[in-house]
């Protein structure tokens, strides 16, 4: 079959692509239809953080495949408490889990229980530039104005305020405040860090309010920031986490983590999903935080982190377009005086995937396994793109 021909033919045009066909995959290399090989520093939109195909997430998914891949959630599956019991002991410490299948769907789950919360309250608040998913009330979670635009009213009694800026939050929240959703790094919006001061006033006025605390982990979590979680680092603790993307490794599963005092919330009825918590995306899932902790791979990312923040610092000092770099561990942005495409472009010339959002930031969210080879070539690939494009302006 004709690919190109068969995505025009066949498949719903919702998405920019890029003009090639990868076949193959292992660690952090790609392998299109041609044979060609590309470093790939952006793997699964940042889900696939133990790189393509690692050999032991495969081998989960063959053994568990050939034992029992689907039961609906009225009977028990014996991998569900097993991976919710990791999670919590990883995160919240006291609380319990509801299974499903991404962060759209466990954005959805929080907000509907933050909405059952308390009676009488019903008013969510969220930040600009956030991404939440692409579901209607994800959606709506999601203020970019470019994503929500052409799909009518979208779901009444959410509010917005600017991101790491307290005094906006505090002059918003009222009594009709049931939660605070909000990403510790606003990945799709740029790869903002929040300040620690910031977090900490948030937690402390939802204490002082009682008002349900989220924390939208789906890109940061999994060690993508060198901790298990971005909000580790800050020592403050959500109500709830919302997870997906890494904790399958690339296998689609997500995750709703509620802290002990909200467990009786939503009861039996008031949510559910078919597919949530598979035996056979528990399998996988349980396997990837094996292998974070084995690998030693969160102090891996701290260490690295620190030589690949040194490698981007020279190349702002040779070119004057870079303004900025900012992240934490894996999860790194390079903001520009210009708009990324052409260093995307010129990075697809040269075999190297990578991202732009924004318009004007590139983003780098390696495997937390990549090979330091590998991750060096990549960003020599990178400064090869940058000299092409702008040696010729200096």
């Amino acid at each position: 079959m004709d690919i190109f021909g068969g995505y025009r033919r066949y498949i719903l045009d919702t998405y920019t692509r890029l003009p090639l066909v990868f076949v193959k995959g292992r660690g952090s290399i790609l392998i299109t239809e041609k044979g060609e090989k590309f470093i790939d520093l952006f793997p699964g939109w940042g889900a696939s953080i133990l790189g393509h195909s690692h050999p032991a997430l495969v081998q989960a998914m063959c053994e568990q495949g050939k034992k029992l891949i689907h039961i609906p959630n009225n009977l028990y599956n014996v991998l569900q408490p097993q991976l919710a019991e990791i999670i919590i002991k990883n995160s919240l410490g006291k609380g319990k889990v509801f299974f499903c299948n991404s962060g759209t769907e466990a954005t959805e789950a929080a907000l509907k229980l933050m909405r059952a919360y308390k009676e009488g309250r019903g008013t969510i608040i969220s930040m600009y530039n956030s991404f939440h998913g692409r579901t209607l009330g994800a959606l709506t979670l999601t203020a970019q104005r470019k994503y929500q635009r052409g799909f009518g009213r979208l779901l009444p009694g959410i509010k917005y305020v600017r991101f790491d800026d307290f005094g906006d939050l505090e002059e918003k929240v009222d009594k009709s405040t049931c939660g605070i959703i909000l990403e510790v790094i606003q990945g799709e919006g740029g790869v903002k860090v929040c300040s620690h001061e910031y977090l900490q006033k948030v937690r402390r006025l939802c204490d002082r309010r009682q008002i349900i605390l989220v924390f939208d982990e789906v890109q940061t979590g999994m060690g993508r920031t060198g901790y298990m979680f971005a909000y580790q680092a800050y020592g403050v603790k959500p109500d709830i986490i919302c997870l997906a993307k890494g904790l399958g490794g690339g296998f689609p599963i997500g995750a709703l983590v509620v802290h002990e005092k909200l467990k009786g919330i939503l009861q039996r009825g008031m949510h559910a999903s078919t597919f949530g918590g598979s035996p056979l995306a528990c399998a996988v899932s349980l396997k990837v935080f094996e292998i974070i902790d084995k690998e030693n791979l969160l102090v891996r990312v701290r260490r690295l982190h620190n030589k690949i923040i040194e490698r981007l610092t020279k190349m702002k000092e040779k070119y004057p377009v870079i303004k900025e770099i900012r992240g934490m561990g894996f999860m790194l942005g390079i903001v520009l005086a210009d708009k990324g495409e052409k260093i995307v472009k010129e990075a697809i010339k040269q075999k190297l995937l990578i991202n732009c959002t924004q318009e004007c930031v590139l983003r780098i969210m390696p495997a937390l396994n990549i090979e330091e080879e590998i991750l060096n070539k990549g960003l020599d690939i990178l400064e090869i793109c940058f000299k092409k494009i702008y040696s010729r302006l200096r």
